[in-house]
């Protein structure tokens, strides 16, 4: 899926004696979308926590913690060059000419040496240049630029991770800008580059920071050609679907029921504090949430089944629930507003669900989202569509909906169907779907709904829904209710799942069956269809396989 913007320049900060002068060039290919404040050392909120924020924010930017394999060209080079060395020793062992075969291996070495020696310059010139170019044109280590949206009450970032596993949302209250200017809302992309994380430091207590999303880059120049081109900078990037897709599916998420507690600083801090002291070898690699009502927070690290217990932190819910969670090392993007956060609200939506920590930073939050594991690959299918099945509203209330909200901005359910004369399931179910089509986030700090347009031109939707033909196909057999769980039991390999699934259209039955392993990925599994038979799980699971989890999880919630 391909993305084209048009920045008239590239954003910058300078840093002065004084002050810190922050400009970001939008998209002008978009609706004109600027603001401009100052925020001062001393005002609320203040510079501090707005630099970590930001900074925590382009962390979740670069995050690509997905397993990369070792390169081992090194030593199968050096295994070929052994080869023949012990080929030719077998050979002088036979032939008696061990002194002929030692001069050989001399001039071997002599070349190899000189091939280094005129090799290094080479290395040393591409070094500089990766080097350049990430300092230089950072879009090509970045593939998409964040969003800012601005809205009455607030601005904000939102960003996703390379790895497609973590997203990132920095609000800021307008309260926190001593002076307001010139302000126009909407939603855009900004310019981004790696110089700008190093001037973000440089935010200092005692300085003004003078914040800016360029309004002069949407003011009408009559210039020449080569002038245009000089001053405008066009950019197209090719992102995958599946990056779009994990990003829709985690907005999506937000607004789905959840179990919601809140953690002190430092508990934060004693969890990164445990997995930066730890490295685990074996499975399961989850965190375990025991909540208990009017006690303490607990956690469970395993495999060490390491428990730590949050003191400061009172669960206040009705029911006593454990519920684990994958991809924890991403939580180390908390690290840095730990020393500036009030509190981190946490919404869990269940075991291997995605998450959600909400740190308080007075008239600032930082929303950080995570995936329920930092590789979502085939293993873990059908744990499944988090975009919901939309809601039985036709597309003309859809549409006066999203223009009610549209002409606020912001706005909660409750005050819309008021406005409107529909009933709250009906304007739930039509701000879901424009959640899923990336025209509207819910903001899960202030609980509102938001317009916000992920992109210029509407997003296929149809396309990003599924993950796969086999996907598809299996969502619409547990629709149909034709997919039934007939067994589920507990062994050292972990739970092994049984079902029947009727095939529609006529009366063949399949007999599929999974074994979840203890980090609740798809282990093991076979069927009686034609799919397993011919690929086994080399090309994933099939649509029986998945539909049958699907039905079990629904099942077990």
């Amino acid at each position: 899926m391909e993305f084209q913007f048009s920045y008239r320049g590239s954003s910058a900060v300078e840093s002065r004696p004084d002050r810190t002068e922050m400009r970001f060039s939008p998209d002008t290919l978009r609706d004109p979308t600027y603001f401009t404040g100052e925020i001062s050392g001393d005002s609320r909120g203040g510079g501090l926590p707005f630099r970590e924020a930001i900074s925590a924010l382009h962390d979740v930017v670069v995050a690509d913690l997905r397993y990369t394999p070792k390169d081992k060209s090194a030593y199968k080079a050096w295994a070929a060059q052994q080869e023949q060395f012990d080929l030719l020793e077998l050979a002088s062992e036979r032939s008696g000419r061990a002194q002929e075969i030692e001069q050989i291996q001399a001039e071997l070495r002599t070349l190899d040496q000189a091939r280094s020696r005129r090799y290094q310059a080479f290395a040393h010139a591409r070094r500089r240049y990766w080097n350049w170019l990430y300092r230089h044109d950072y879009n090509a280590w970045l593939i998409f630029d964040p969003v800012i949206t601005v809205h009455p009450d607030e601005l904000f970032f939102e960003c996703f991770s390379v790895d497609e596993s973590s997203y990132g949302r920095l609000g800021v209250n307008h309260d926190v800008f001593q002076k307001v200017g010139d302000m126009a809302c909407g939603t855009t992309n900004v310019d981004y580059s790696a110089e700008l994380y190093a001037e973000f430091q440089k935010i200092r207590s005692y300085k003004t920071t003078h914040f800016q999303v360029d309004p002069s880059g949407f003011e009408t120049r009559t210039v020449d050609e080569t002038t245009f081109s000089e001053a405008h900078k066009e950019v197209k990037i090719d992102l995958p679907d599946s990056w779009v897709r994990g990003f829709l599916q985690v907005n999506s998420a937000m607004a789905l029921p959840a179990t919601t507690f809140t953690l002190h600083p430092m508990d934060v801090h004693n969890f990164c504090f445990v997995l930066r002291r730890h490295r685990e070898l074996v499975g399961p690699r989850s965190m375990r949430y025991v909540l208990t009502p009017g006690r303490p927070v607990k956690v469970i690290f395993e495999p060490w089944d390491i428990e730590v217990e949050c003191p400061r932190s009172i669960y206040e819910g009705d029911a006593p629930q454990e519920i684990r969670v994958w991809g924890r090392r991403r939580l180390h993007t908390l690290e840095r507003l730990i020393p500036v956060a009030r509190k981190f609200t946490v919404h869990l939506l269940g075991n291997g669900m995605p998450s959600f920590y909400v740190a308080d930073l007075g008239d600032m939050s930082f929303t950080l989202g995570l995936s329920g594991w930092t590789a979502n690959d085939w293993s873990s299918a059908g744990q499944f569509d988090l975009m919901a099945p939309r809601a039985n509203v036709d597309e003309g209330t859809q549409r006066q909906i999203f223009e009610a909200l549209k002409r606020h901005w912001v706005q909660t359910p409750d005050a819309l169907a008021r406005e409107l004369g529909l009933d709250r399931a009906t304007v739930l179910g039509a701000l879901g779907a424009w959640t899923q089509a990336g025209r509207a986030i819910y903001d899960l700090n202030k609980g509102v709904y938001r317009a916000r347009e992920l992109s210029r031109t509407p997003l296929p939707i149809d396309a990003l829904r599924f993950a796969s033909p086999r996907e598809e196909t299996a969502d619409a057999l547990v629709r149909a209710g034709v997919v039934h769980v007939t067994g589920a039991s507990e062994d050292g390999r972990g739970r092994r799942i049984q079902g029947r699934v009727r095939q529609q259209g006529h009366s063949h039955i399949y007999t599929p069956a999974i074994t979840v392993d203890s980090d609740e990925r798809l282990a093991q599994g076979e069927c009686s269809c034609n799919w397993y038979s011919q690929n086994k799980l080399h090309k994933g699971p099939c649509e029986h396989m998945i539909a049958l989890r699907m039905q079990y999880e629904r099942t077990k919630r």
